[in-house]
């Protein structure tokens, strides 16, 4: 499982949205200040009166240490926390668009939704912050994963306090057909592409790339190149998930007979020669073939005695079959349209 480092300017970021939060106390100033703010807009460090709040208890789990710690935390002892995978039972007592925030007896952290443990990851907009919303109030199991005392940054996970089985178990519960998720590439091999969707890995059949004829997944994609896939199907048991990348992009040929026309001349590129005609890309996605009785008058034993890969030619559209994703083509053609198209120039003048 992979989760990116906060960087400065997201960690600002979240400081200028609107948060909410409701009163926690502090016997020192906080860390940061969760107030309402407009958009753009740094909220101003405040400072409750000593006392206008009775202190909130912190927890730790059993296992974590014998002996609670009394009063706002030090640095020391958040550092210690950390080197020693130590579980806190926090208050949740804010949240906005990136996050939650807790409170450790007057010492505040943040809580990435990445980083929460059942938060559904395909959540946008009001949604999401609804979803957030439902957890203030309550309290998490949170390990620290990020300190830094010159920032004044803590930031805790959820997903930290869970097995490794259980985030899968958790992700495989929670990623659905018709799913659109975030993830990012980790293999490349001759059939496909494999991409980390944040615990599991799900496969990107090299059919599934693109629309187009794909030679191999690196011509597409590259390795730790972050992308949105599509959600094919979820085999549970097997824990196999098929992605696609090409179903986030309209299929060209579902509207290929409203943008062409049989007798249609159009310029396209050579991307294969074989040993019974060409095919020719004339738009990503949409290829035809020239059968080798349309290369040209004549017999003609070798295709590449005519046409190479990659060449650039201008080619007839002979017929049209959507259903099955055909395209007819012929080179030898082109002249007896481009002649009655010349003729019926000179009949309008």
């Amino acid at each position: 499982m992979w989760e990116e480092p906060l960087e400065e300017e997201y960690w600002l970021a979240l400081l200028q949205q609107g948060e909410h939060a409701i009163a926690v106390s502090s016997s020192a100033a906080r860390d940061l200040s969760w107030h309402e703010t407009e958009v753009g807009q740094l909220a101003d460090e405040k400072t409750p009166a000593e006392g206008s709040v009775p202190e909130m208890e912190t927890v730790l789990s059993p296992e974590s240490v014998e002996t609670p710690l009394v009063g706002t935390p030090s640095w020391e002892e958040a550092e210690a926390c950390l080197c020693d995978g130590v579980v806190l039972t926090l208050p949740v007592v804010g949240h906005n668009r990136g996050g939650l925030l807790v409170d450790w007896n007057g010492r505040q952290g943040f809580i990435p939704a990445s980083q929460l443990a059942d938060f559904p990851a395909h959540l946008e907009g009001e949604d999401r912050r609804n979803e957030l919303a439902s957890c203030v109030g309550g309290s998490l199991d949170l390990k620290i994963i990020e300190l830094d005392r010159e920032r004044n940054r803590l930031v805790f996970s959820e997903k930290a306090c869970v097995s490794q089985d259980d985030q899968i178990e958790q992700l495989m519960d929670e990623i659905c057909a018709g799913d659109i998720w975030r993830g990012r590439v980790t293999n490349l091999c001759s059939f496909g592409a494999f991409v980390d969707l944040g615990g599991v890995e799900g496969l990107i059949h090299i059919s599934e790339l693109s629309w187009g004829r794909v030679a191999h997944p690196s011509d597409v994609l590259h390795r730790g190149q972050e992308i949105e896939v599509y959600v094919l199907n979820v085999d549970r048991e097997q824990r196999r998930i098929g992605l696609s990348l090409k179903r986030l992009q309209p299929d060209p040929w579902t509207s290929v007979e409203d943008r062409y026309i049989e007798g249609q001349l159009v310029q396209g590129m050579v991307t294969n020669v074989v040993s019974f005609g060409a095919f020719v890309r004339i738009e990503e996605g949409l290829e035809g073939l020239i059968h080798v009785s349309e290369l040209g008058e004549g017999d003609f034993m070798q295709p590449r005695s005519v046409v190479t890969e990659g060449d650039s030619v201008t080619v007839c559209i002979v017929n049209i079959d959507s259903a099955n994703h055909r395209l007819g083509l012929s080179l030898r053609r082109v002249a007896d349209e481009e002649g009655l198209n010349q003729g019926e120039d000179v009949l309008l003048a």
